[in-house]
């Protein structure tokens, strides 16, 4: 599905995103090299919680972006009921 409205990353808030995507990556990796033993439970959750917190803040990210760039200029680009039924379909995830 392509869009005319792209994601608008500033440089330093890109890369901070990957560098979180990257670490949430190691996390899942080492998630799963940890259920191929018997890892302990607290272990485990720890882990995961380190995935969903890189997760939440580059939505976070995302999320602010989107409404920097794309929500707030909804009325005269004359989109904004779209633009809001958008946002409604994404935040029932959160």
């Amino acid at each position: 599905m392509v869009h005319e409205h792209t994601l608008h990353l500033d440089p330093r808030v890109q890369q901070d995103a990957r560098n979180r995507l990257l670490s949430a990556k190691g996390h899942l990796e080492s998630i799963l090299k940890m259920l191929e033993g018997e890892p302990y439970c607290v272990d485990v959750l720890k882990q995961i919680k380190a995935v969903q917190g890189a997760l939440d803040k580059v939505g976070d990210m995302v999320l602010k972006s989107h409404l920097e760039h794309h929500v707030a200029s909804a009325a005269v680009r004359g989109d904004t009921k779209k633009m809001v039924e958008e946002l409604m379909e994404v935040l029932k995830y959160r």
